[in-house]
């Protein structure tokens, strides 16, 4: 059965705050050497899915970068196959930026139904998760479906933040709700459609001429194929799966990795998450530096007298002498000086935290605030920076007024970098 997937990777992922300021959602780095769209991409490939479109939108460079023709997934096929990223276009007529989901792949559906596919498997670019996309193909195919949704389990209190689905005993679905506030059962959408190419080319139709319609899956297109009566089912899956929208699910999902049995089996050899990277030296650990309950990347040099904590460290990442990372996240190159403390915080790529800084805080069971610094900011020594403060991209020493920054304040660069 020809199969055809279509990621969609052109998210905003405002909710991200800085770390999506230059990047769209699927290309933010994620446990340590991965981007996020690294997980659907490897489910593709470790489930004999070797034909993938990627439908980008928001500054899509760092994504495309990533992808680059394929390779590290092996889909860097000329012929038959491969990966395609596709992006907005002007034409004379129906083309522009995409306004839902719905109408991302209805732009593109020339492309996406080229050579016949038999059925076409959308998803997300932003889920991290492993999920066999063959086994739901074969329920697909076993009950005569023609849309099946992957559909999870989660605790009732977030139920109203997903769609939520209800299904009879043969998981024929038998009514959606997408975010209701009391929602009739806890079965959530993940984001993952096997359609039928005839009923998807039937639905985008119908939804493209509809006066009124957000142009969405979730909102528009699902509901009214399960009012219509039309043959869709549910893929229930058990596995772990967390979308990583939100600062909070984003640490969350890290601080899942250092559970002491994490959910997710990044280290399974049997399906191995691919990626692409990129030469680094060998981690070094001098003799009195302390690692504790953490992932620490290639090219990382944790110096003496330092502590790393409950942290997941990126490429590169220096912790000097004395300095203190606990229960935080560090990007590519970032360095954090001697004597500087960092807790319950993101750090985008290159950041330099000055010697004795104090940035974020918080342990135990008190609740969540993260602190989020951007890319390319240097904070200066003796900084104080409380928890749930936002230090934007390219901030420099001179644009903080004082040497405290406090929890309700957004640091903002003078002198706006040169965004690429």
């Amino acid at each position: 059965m020809k199969t055809r997937a279509v990621i969609l990777a052109g998210g905003e992922g405002a909710r991200l705050s800085v770390l999506t300021a230059k990047r769209t959602k699927p290309a933010v780095p994620f446990a340590g050497k991965y981007r996020i769209i690294d997980f659907a991409l490897s489910n593709c490939v470790n489930s004999g899915i070797f034909d993938v479109m990627i439908l980008a939108q928001y500054r899509p460079q760092s994504l495309i970068e990533h992808i680059g023709a394929g390779a590290p997934w092996d889909l860097n096929r000329d012929f038959t196959g491969g990966v395609r990223i596709l992006t907005p276009y002007k034409a004379r007529h129906n083309s522009d930026w995409y306004s839902g989901t719905a109408d991302a792949v209805q732009q593109n559906f020339t492309f996406i139904k080229r050579d016949a596919p038999e059925l076409v498997l959308i998803l997300s670019g932003d889920h991290i998760y492993t999920m066999d996309y063959d086994a739901m193909i074969a329920f697909h195919l076993d009950h005569g479906a023609d849309l099946t949704m992957g559909a999870i389990r989660v605790p009732m209190a977030d139920a109203s933040r997903f769609g939520i689905l209800a299904m009879d005993p043969g998981y024929r679905v038998t009514s959606f709700v997408e975010k209701p506030a009391k929602p009739p059962s806890n079965f959530a959408n993940m984001g993952v459609y096997l359609f039928s190419l005839n009923l998807l080319d039937r639905a985008l139709w119908e939804d493209h001429q509809r006066k009124g319609s957000s142009h969405d899956f979730g909102k528009d297109i699902l509901p009214r194929l399960i009012k219509s009566k039309a043959n869709v089912y549910a893929f229930p899956y058990t596995g772990y799966w967390m979308d990583v929208g939100t600062l909070h699910s984003y640490w969350q999902a890290h601080m899942d990795l250092l559970s002491p049995n994490p959910p997710l089996k990044l280290y399974d050899r049997r399906w191995v998450i691919h990626t692409r990277t990129e030469e680094r030296p060998p981690v070094r650990f001098p003799e009195r530096a302390t690692v504790y309950a953490s992932m620490v990347a290639d090219g990382c040099f944790i110096q003496e007298n330092a502590v790393v904590e409950s942290s997941v460290l990126s490429p590169g990442v220096i912790v000097r002498p004395g300095a203190v990372v606990r229960e935080s996240i560090l990007l590519t190159d970032c360095i954090v000086e001697s004597g500087a403390v960092v807790e319950r915080a993101i750090l985008d790529k290159r950041v330099r935290v000055g010697q004795n800084v104090r940035l974020g805080g918080g342990s135990g069971t008190q609740p969540v605030n993260l602190t989020v610094v951007g890319k390319n900011s240097q904070l200066p020594p003796g900084l104080v920076v409380e928890p749930s403060a936002v230090i934007e991209n390219d901030v420099a020493p001179s644009d903080f007024d004082s040497q405290f920054v406090s929890s309700s304040q957004t640091v903002t660069p003078r002198r706006k970098a040169n965004e690429i």
